[in-house]
């Protein structure tokens, strides 16, 4: 069983996953006024594909987001997806920028 990680690199603005202490992806964010962070990329590199990390990285980076009280414009279609499928997430999104993202019907 592999060991994975996701540590927040406030300096880079980025949230980078590991696997077994190798560097298999990030979350990009950049701080957006309103207090939210709005992301804009997320990659998980093509040799760690099909293991659900891209999730894991997602949760993780919405856990703490919401843990710093900071709301979530999800510009980066995973995060947008990963939202559109799990409701508890959804009220990171400001209501009124929730149809903005297509996340308005939910």
């Amino acid at each position: 069983m592999s060991e994975v990680s996701i540590i927040h690199q406030q300096r880079q603005h980025r949230f980078e996953l590991f696997v077994d202490d190798e560097f298999a992806g990030f979350a990009e964010y950049h701080n957006a006024p309103g207090e939210v962070r709005a992301f804009t990329h997320t990659v998980v590199f093509d040799e760690f594909q099909g293991r659900g990390l891209a999730n894991r990285l997602a949760a993780a980076a919405l856990d703490s987001t919401r843990d710093s009280g900071l709301g979530v414009l999800p510009h980066c279609p995973m995060i947008r997806g990963f939202i559109a499928k799990r409701s508890e997430y959804l009220d990171l999104v400001p209501e009124a920028r929730r149809e903005e993202f297509g996340l308005g019907a939910q």
